[in-house]
């Protein structure tokens, strides 16, 4: 419990305690019941909020034809709609988009199930993940802005590397 000072001004925001003046003059303080606790801690919490976090997934594995690479991350793009782009060779794809997650770890949960959820739907190849980026929009634009890291997926799709 954390004392006040007579006289002094309620806490805004992270005290529950009532204050009322006293015949002396002092400040009396009285603890709640706890009704306004619950109310308190049922509200939004600032980091409950969902942001954008632009992932980057990488994939290798052993090398398989190209037209099926490509037809199943085109696919992959049309079941998950978020898709910016894709680059592809026989044997490595990089897949790149944009996510809303209540934080990071939300983010590369989704991430990391991308691949084996759409896997057999979108018929992909048997790859497995080797890379996973994820960063909050700031920062991709921070890195954009500082001539840093990949340049924006301008032509959206399915591409070559």
């Amino acid at each position: 419990m954390r004392r006040a000072r007579p006289g002094a001004a309620p806490r805004v925001g992270g005290t529950h305690a009532r204050r009322a003046v006293g015949e002396d003059g002092r400040t009396l303080t009285s603890v709640g019941t706890g009704a306004d606790i619950t109310q308190t801690e049922e509200r939004e919490q600032p980091g409950d909020t969902p942001r954008l976090w632009h992932i980057t997934l990488s994939v290798s594995g052993a090398e398989a034809p190209l037209k099926e690479v490509r037809r199943g991350l085109e696919q992959l793009a049309h079941d998950h709609p978020f898709l910016l782009t894709s680059r592809y060779a026989g044997d490595h794809a990089e897949i790149r988009y944009w996510e809303e997650a209540r934080d990071l770890h939300d983010a590369a949960a989704v991430a990391l199930r991308l691949w084996g959820e759409h896997r057999s739907t979108a018929k992909l190849p048997p790859w497995e993940i080797v890379g996973l980026e994820v960063i909050d929009r700031e920062t991709y634009h921070q890195r954009l802005a500082e001539g840093y890291g990949p340049p924006p997926a301008a032509p959206v799709g399915v591409h070559p590397f």
